[in-house]
């Protein structure tokens, strides 16, 4: 990796999109420190202790919510209108006929998610708002200053989404996957600072220390040794003959990845678990409250059983939406391909289908262990108020990988290109 980057460094061409990317994750890092005006910030931030699920977005944006900033947001209303737009590409016929239409189709699709982005933005900048009426949050709780504080964050988060596709198309690529990366990794000084008081304090020991740092490094290794798996299927090509040349008659292979659905199915069943905690936290002296926390709050057996189980399930629906086994089986029958052993057609989808369920458990079983990782390192080393969250460290190692693979793209393009010359 470092010697990838070194590399980098010295051609012209990598190190100017190296450079804007750093430019525009500065600027991002700039908004994340700029309030929304009419806030008490202070406030706010006392509230964020009363819940899981406002923790969960402000480690998302980097803390940015919980300075309630401009970028307070973050990047969620883009990342649920791709989602959305991912679902309704498999429902709606002409959203399917457009994503199979090339360029053209996907810069539609790209221009529908953006206008999905900005309504889905202003609903949630509006529910944001009026949540916090009754905490004293906002200074002024008019409904003139409920607007500006929604508009405030939703043009944060439309100028996030063009951040990101300024750095897909003039940086080094992956632009929104980059500005959660920036998010995430920016609190790793203030956990640094935390653990290196507590020892001074005498709360926790060096062991503990040493414990957390050995789990970090055997999962950062576990998870780049699961996105990088693959069940490749062999898949042979025919020869053909046009006039007097042979086309075709190569070997090949369909690669299924081991971890198909990404750092996804954690999102959607956190996103879940969260959403009736905060509320009965928000309720804690009525029945349901009560109830809720004693069974079913962060930590219990109850939760973690059914956190897992929510992201095996979301894990197989979210591969079952971007693979289809049909579609797969369709396009290597029309361009004279063939599995050795299996006929093509629908024999070929049962069978491409049958590998992916047993591909898939494995990536389920794998998501389902990191999202419950945090109650045992806790359990492990003891030391409190420490996020070691599986999910973060999930889509930091994926985008780093990533990212060094675009890297590595550019640099094989201009070898190519020299040789050429």
């Amino acid at each position: 990796m470092l010697d990838s980057l070194r590399s980098a460094v010295r051609i012209d061409e990598l190190r100017s999109k190296l450079l804007f990317t750093l430019a525009m994750l500065f600027v991002f890092r700039i908004g994340a420190h700029i309030p929304v005006p009419g806030v008490n910030t202070e406030v706010f931030a006392k509230l964020l202790q009363t819940g899981a699920l406002f923790g969960f977005f402000d480690v998302i944006s980097g803390g940015a919510f919980k300075n309630f900033s401009i970028f307070a947001m973050s990047i969620t209303p883009y990342i649920n209108a791709s989602i959305i737009m991912q679902l309704l590409t498999v429902v709606i016929p002409s959203l399917e006929r457009l994503a199979k239409e090339g360029e053209e189709g996907r810069k539609k699709i790209v221009q529908y998610t953006r206008y999905l982005t900005v309504v889905l933005a202003f609903i949630q900048a509006i529910g944001i708002s009026f949540a916090l009426r009754n905490q004293h949050v906002l200074v002024s709780p008019t409904v003139g200053h409920y607007l500006l504080v929604a508009l405030t964050l939703t043009a944060g988060t439309a100028f996030l989404m063009w951040i990101g596709e300024q750095i897909t198309e003039k940086g080094i690529g992956n632009g929104i996957s980059l500005l959660i990366f920036a998010g995430i990794v920016s609190r790793v000084p203030a956990g640094v600072v935390r653990v290196v008081e507590y020892l001074r304090a005498g709360t926790i020991n060096i062991l503990s220390v040493i414990l957390l740092l050995v789990i970090g490094a055997l999962v950062i290794a576990a998870i780049v040794a699961v996105n990088e798996g693959q069940r490749r299927i062999p898949v042979q090509y025919a020869k053909r003959v046009v006039g007097r040349r042979v086309y075709g008659g190569q070997s090949t292979h369909l690669p299924l990845r081991v971890n198909q659905a990404g750092v996804i199915p954690v999102i959607f069943a956190s996103s879940i678990l969260m959403f009736p905690e905060q509320l009965a936290t928000w309720f804690q002296n009525t029945w349901f409250g009560n109830w809720y926390l004693a069974f079913f709050a962060w930590g219990t057996p109850l939760h973690t059983i059914i956190y897992a189980l929510l992201v095996i399930g979301f894990t197989y629906f979210y591969t079952a939406v971007i693979m289809n086994p049909v579609d797969i089986a369709e396009n290597i029958k029309k361009y004279g391909g063939f599995i050795p052993g299996i006929r093509p057609g629908r024999p070929t989808a049962e069978y491409i289908s049958r590998v992916m369920s047993r591909v898939t458990l494995a990536g389920a079983i794998f998501l389902a262990l990191i999202a419950i990782l945090p109650n045992f390192v806790l359990l492990a080393t003891r030391i409190p108020q420490i996020y070691f969250g599986g999910t973060a460290l999930l889509i930091v190692v994926g985008v780093a990988l990533d990212t060094m693979k675009q890297v590595e793209s550019h640099m094989l393009m201009r070898s190519y290109q020299g040789f050429i010359r």
